[in-house]
């Protein structure tokens, strides 16, 4: 082949590549179509990957610092990876917190107060979507009105209320608040339930009707299991905050009930304290950042493990409260 067939050949291949994604043609149309989604399906996971290292760094951080033993800590060499997976921190940060004990005292100031704020947020958000009362519109601008107030501001009321009432150092200061609506956030479960009441066809309460059912039975066997999600979402979130709250829980129970963040909160004099008492309790001569990550982790690890198993009802529960008209 001569020089001449050369340069001809090579002209008709660029030519036919040419054609074939010639600007205009469906196929060009086609490449450039799934290079713009390529383009912005790589632009948006690469924005999941920057947000989600933002959550997830302390959560590796926690981990990876409670397996190091005292050499790891001091070592510049070691950063992430431990040389030796070491249990000892979890194990001093237990004793410390007297984790069963305190675990069992955290799940009943938590898990019973979220159950009755649940509940009477249910009762008060039907009340409100179903049923005409005078007044409705001011009391309801009401409960907004005690979301808008700062928690300080009635913070040294309702201690002083409390006091007079008998209820400081027991979980009552807790459970009757939730009972009445005016539990942690209770406004947001309520405004919750008033909205996916709203939502719920009328149509099927008013049949329950004419079958001869009341209110009661409407409300039990009609609304209810028509917004179970909005159940989900409230529970576990209020479960979630009561768990996190410290600051009412010192100045409500005392010293009577000492939950697991409250002993956090201590973990630094309690860990020195046990340490003097006990001899045998020798992690290291003081306390040490591994030991701190392992009681952080253990403090977070029951709410890790809730939402491990009630992920898929959560997942479904937050998509469907955005569906409006159902």
């Amino acid at each position: 082949m001569n020089l001449v067939d050369m340069k001809t050949t090579q002209q008709s291949f660029f030519n036919k590549i040419f054609l074939k994604f010639k600007p205009g043609t469906l196929k060009s149309k086609v490449v450039l179509q799934k290079s713009k989604k390529y383009a912005s399906y790589s632009i948006v996971y690469y924005l999941l990957v920057l947000i989600s290292f933002v959550f997830l760094y302390p959560i590796f951080y926690m981990i990876t610092y409670s397996l190091m033993n005292v050499s790891d800590l001091v070592n510049p060499l070691i950063n992430w990876i431990p040389s030796q997976l070491y249990i000892g921190n979890y194990i001093a940060a237990a004793q410390v917190l007297n984790f069963f004990p305190a675990l069992l005292e955290t799940l009943y100031v938590t898990a019973v107060p979220a159950i009755v704020q649940t509940a009477a947020a249910s009762v008060i958000g039907y009340g409100f979507a179903r049923f005409r009362i005078p007044g409705k519109k001011l009391l309801i601008a009401l409960v907004l009105f005690t979301f808008v107030i700062p928690p300080q501001v009635t913070m040294i009321p309702q201690f002083l209320m409390y006091r007079d009432l008998g209820l400081i150092g027991s979980t009552l200061s807790f459970i009757l608040p939730a009972m009445l609506g005016q539990g942690i956030r209770s406004t947001i479960f309520i405004l919750i339930f008033y909205q996916f009441y709203r939502n719920v066809p009328k149509s099927l309460e008013e049949a329950a009707k004419i079958d001869g059912s009341n209110a009661l039975g409407v409300f039990l066997f009609i609304a209810i299991p028509a917004v179970v999600p909005a159940f989900i979402i409230s529970f576990l979130f209020s479960f979630v905050w009561y768990w996190n709250e410290t600051t009412l829980a010192s100045i409500f129970f005392g010293d009577s009930i000492s939950t697991l963040l409250m002993r956090l909160q201590r973990f630094s004099i309690l860990y020195e304290r046990l340490r003097s008492a006990d001899p045998n309790f020798q992690v290291g001569r003081h306390i040490n950042e591994a030991i701190n990550m392992a009681g952080t982790l253990l403090n977070i690890l029951p709410l890790l493990i809730v939402y491990f198993f009630t992920q898929r009802w959560f997942v479904e529960s937050i998509d469907r409260t955005g569906i409006t008209g159902e």
